[in-house]
């Protein structure tokens, strides 16, 4: 079984940063592409940043140059430093990777159960 684990959300004021953590375990053998989605209420859910395997990165245009996703392949976690954060960035933030397994090898996509990023004063 694999999972992804996200930490790291919480209250800010706007022009604060946080950093957000999302950590894949259990029974893989490597991982591709991974990423972060928001959903604020309301919304449809929307791609934030994503992260190939060779660190290629893709940004949503509302977050280009405030948001960088990162991720230590050692560690198989991904990260989202978030800076300059607005009150239009309050949202639940899920971790999305693309995961191949040990067993199978089949890939397969896995999501986080998400952490709540509020940006208020």
């Amino acid at each position: 079984q694999v999972q992804l684990v996200e930490s790291g959300g919480g209250l800010v004021q706007p022009g604060g940063s946080l950093r957000l953590s999302c950590a894949a375990s259990g029974s893989l053998f490597s991982i591709d592409g991974m990423g972060w989605f928001r959903q604020a209420p309301g919304k449809q859910r929307e791609l934030v940043a994503t992260i190939t395997s060779g660190g290629r990165t893709n940004y949503a245009d509302s977050v280009k140059g405030r948001f960088t996703v990162s991720r230590d392949n050692a560690k198989n976690t991904v990260y989202l430093q978030m800076n300059s954060l607005k009150s239009e960035d309050t949202a639940d933030y899920y971790c999305n990777a693309e995961i191949q397994l040990q067993y199978t090898r089949a890939y397969k996509k896995y999501w986080g159960k998400g952490t709540l990023v509020t940006v208020s004063s």
